[in-house]
């Protein structure tokens, strides 16, 4: 038997004109109440700082990883990619669980895994131990993944969407810089990642047990904030739904009444609503939600946050020069950030994503010539002159800043809004999945690639990803700027 939304979400509403002032005034009301649209998005976008430091933090510890456990590159690499076997389960089962207890009531379980998960990482006594904390450091991460840009996509304002959405993205590359930074002083102050550190354990489960402060900021801050007021609406709690609006700033009124239009007629969200009615095909705009997620992942971008040490210390660097780049690395991918918040409502989410796409391109063929044309050391490294070791760096950094102004923010912006209600939730969860499937199998590849294929031709692949990209950007993606999500 279907189940059924409530009467009140299922009658429909009279006949609106396609583009009238009712269909989207409310959402850029003047009335807009901007300090409690911001403290939401703030709480909701701790998820994201956190994603960014969880994603981050293992960057610093990966020799001593190997050292404390014996592993050799490839369980290594795994025991570093395993946290991404979590995240695709999280983002998949966030969605799912979103629908049937709120978006609320799954992002506080989410803070809850992330508080639990980083004792237990920093805890861990064996290599099993270690990765499965990590896995479920990776339903946390996966998790928020979706839900912040849901929640954020759900109470946000049409005219502020994009920039409010972006502070998602801020957040993921102020944890990155966050978890950097830590790793760097924790460092600094033990002689190492593997050296004894307070309390007598190792310096690289203090890197972990860092995490525990910005877990506990996020679960205080979804204990404070309300459910989204469009899922109160599905749930039937129009009235609740109508003072949240309302508090946001607009016509509560109106509001409820448009998410109730978008909803006629339609059954409680479920994952089957992806598939086209009477048929076998998933709903076309889930394909481009898949493949934006996908080709975000396949340029490579986390390779340099995930394996930044490892790569510099390849490349040449000594250990403190490597971190030291990483933080670089991380000023500039949180400076970039900025310009896109700016930009994304004002020229839009398509011109931003085509810009950064051959940018990228760019970037990452000039890395890959840079190291085809390096000589080669004893050990197998690469050798690289002042000239090209510059080069390369400064290359490296373009990469980042097309990725921060383009792909890194818009994605998860087009993600949280270009879903219809009924269909937001599960598109999430499956574009979010994807997203974390392509970075598992990017980052598990990467230590092997570079041994046997080595750094040029590693980066040539994901040069060939990014021009895939434009092409994509070009004939797949819709311009969703200044539209109210019931339009979508």
């Amino acid at each position: 038997m279907k189940e059924r939304l409530p009467a009140s979400a299922t009658q429909p509403s009279a006949p609106v004109v396609a583009k009238a002032p009712a269909t989207t005034a409310p959402q850029g009301h003047p009335n807009t109440n901007y300090l409690y649209v911001i403290g939401l998005t703030g709480a909701a976008a701790i998820g994201g700082l956190l994603f960014g430091f969880d994603s981050g933090v293992v960057n610093g510890t990966v020799a001593a990883l190997a050292a404390a456990f014996g592993t050799k590159a490839a369980a290594t690499g795994f025991a570093v990619a395993s946290v991404l076997v979590g995240c695709a389960f999280g983002a998949f089962g966030a969605g799912a669980l979103a629908n049937r207890i709120g978006r609320r009531p799954t992002m506080i379980i989410d803070a809850v895994l992330f508080l639990g998960s980083a004792f237990a990482t920093g805890a861990s006594g064996s290599v099993g131990v270690f990765i499965g904390s990590r896995i479920a450091a990776g339903l946390a991460i996966g998790a928020a993944s979706v839900l912040a840009p849901m929640y954020i996509a759900e109470v946000a304002p049409a005219h502020l969407r994009g920039r409010l959405a972006s502070l998602q993205q801020l957040a993921i590359v102020l944890g990155l810089f966050f978890a950097f930074l830590s790793n760097d002083i924790i460092a600094k102050l033990s002689g190492g990642a593997a050296a004894t550190f307070w309390l007598g354990a190792s310096a690289w489960r203090w890197m972990f047990w860092v995490e525990a402060l910005p877990s506990a900021a996020f679960l205080l801050g979804t204990l404070l904030i309300p459910e989204s007021p469009r899922f109160l609406v599905i749930s039937g709690k129009q009235e609740q739904a109508r003072k949240v609006f309302a508090r946001i700033g607009g016509s509560g009124k109106e509001l409820v009444a448009q998410v109730e239009k978008s909803l006629a007629g339609a059954h409680r969200p479920r994952l089957s609503d992806l598939i086209v009615p009477g048929t076998s095909r998933i709903v076309p705009v889930v394909w481009v939600g898949v493949g934006l997620a996908a080709l975000q992942q396949f340029v490579g971008i986390n390779i340099i946050f995930y394996f930044g040490e490892v790569l510099w210390k390849a490349a040449g660097a000594s250990e403190q020069l490597a971190l030291n780049i990483n933080l670089l690395t991380a000023v500039i991918n949180i400076l970039a950030t900025i310009p896109a918040i700016m930009l994304i409502d004002r020229v839009g989410r398509k011109p931003l994503l085509l810009v950064g796409s051959i940018g990228m391109a760019l970037a990452l063929g000039v890395v890959a010539i840079v190291f085809a044309t390096a000589g080669v050391g004893p050990d197998g490294k690469p050798l690289l002159g002042r000239e090209s070791a510059i080069t390369g760096l400064v290359a490296a950094n373009l990469f980042i800043v097309a990725f921060a102004v383009s792909w890194g923010p818009v994605m998860w912006v087009l993600l949280g809004e270009m879903f219809p209600n009924r269909l937001r939730a599960a598109g999430l969860a499956v574009s979010g999945a994807t997203n974390w499937i392509a970075n598992f199998a990017v980052t598990v590849t990467f230590l092997p690639l570079m041994k046997h294929l080595g750094l040029a031709w590693t980066y040539g692949l994901y040069t060939v990803a990014a021009v895939v990209s434009v092409v994509f950007v070009c004939t797949a993606v819709r311009e969703t700027k200044g539209k109210a999500l019931e339009e979508m």
